[in-house]
C-alpha cells in the first residue's frame, strides 16, 4: 500500500508460493509471489528505480525486467496498467490517464506496451482538442502532431487532426491530411459529409467538396 502521502508498506506472508517477496522503496513497492525465482522483485525494484521517465513507463520498465529475470513459473500470461492524475476531479473517466490490460496473451507485455503507446496518443489527442476550446491553435496542433508521431499508422488520428485545421480556417494545409487519410481507408469519404450536422465541420457545400474531392481516384 502507498497512501497519498507517498508512506509504504508491504507484507508477504509466509504461506503464499514460492517465490514470494517484496521491496519497499522511496514512493514505491514491487511485490510477487509464484514466480520461478528470488530475483524477480529486486529486478523490478532496480528497473523502477533506474528509468526515465512518467509513471507508465517506469511501471512497464519493471515489468520487463521481471520477466527478463524469470517471470511467473507459470509463464505469460496477462498484465495490466492503471495510473491516475494526482488531482482527482471525481470524474474517474478523466482521472485514469492509463487503464489496461491485456487477457490470455502469448505476449503480454509487448502487447501492453503497444496499447500504452495509443493510449498516450489518445491523450495527446483529448489534449489537443481541450487546446481548441480554449482557443489555443498552435497549442492543439502541438498535441495532434504528437500523437501522430506516436501512432503515424493511425487514420484517426490524422482525420481529426485534418478536421481541426479546417475549423481553424486553414483548409490547404488540411488536404494533404485527408488525402492521406482517404488512401488508408475510404469510408472516412463517406464520414465526411455527415459531420457538418453534428457541428463538427463547417456547413458549407464547397469546403466539403474540396476535402473529399482529394479522395477521388485517378483514372
Amino acid at each position: 500500500m502507498i497512501d497519498a502521502q507517498g508512506r509504504v508498506d508491504a507484507w508477504t506472508g509466509k504461506n503464499d508460493i514460492q517465490a514470494a517477496g517484496h521491496i519497499v522503496g522511496n514512493n514505491f513497492s514491487v511485490q510477487a509471489n509464484l514466480m520461478l525465482n528470488d530475483k524477480v522483485w529486486p529486478a523490478m525494484a532496480r528497473a523502477f528505480e533506474s528509468t526515465k521517465g512518467d509513471l507508465a513507463e517506469r511501471m512497464l520498465a519493471a515489468l520487463d525486467a521481471a520477466q527478463a529475470a524469470g517471470g511467473d513459473i507459470r509463464g505469460r500470461q496477462s498484465a495490466a496498467i492503471i495510473v491516475v492524475t494526482g488531482k482527482p476531479t471525481g470524474q474517474a473517466w478523466k482521472d485514469r490517464t492509463f487503464d489496461l490490460r491485456v487477457d490470455d496473451s502469448p505476449q503480454p507485455l509487448v502487447e501492453l506496451r503497444r496499447l500504452v503507446k495509443l493510449q498516450r496518443a489518445y491523450n495527446h489527442m483529448n489534449a489537443g482538442d481541450l487546446a481548441v476550446e480554449k482557443k489555443d491553435n498552435e497549442g492543439a496542433l502541438r498535441e495532434y502532431g504528437a500523437a501522430e508521431k506516436l501512432v503515424p499508422s493511425s487514420a484517426e488520428m490524422i482525420y481529426w487532426h485534418a478536421v481541426a485545421l479546417v475549423n481553424m480556417g486553414r483548409l490547404e494545409e488540411s488536404l494533404p491530411l485527408f488525402r492521406k487519410v482517404f488512401a488508408m481507408d475510404r469510408n472516412w469519404i463517406t464520414l465526411t459529409p455527415r459531420l457538418p450536422k453534428s457541428g463538427l465541420l463547417p456547413d458549407d457545400p464547397k469546403i466539403i467538396q474540396r476535402i473529399v474531392s482529394v479522395g477521388a481516384r485517378k483514372q
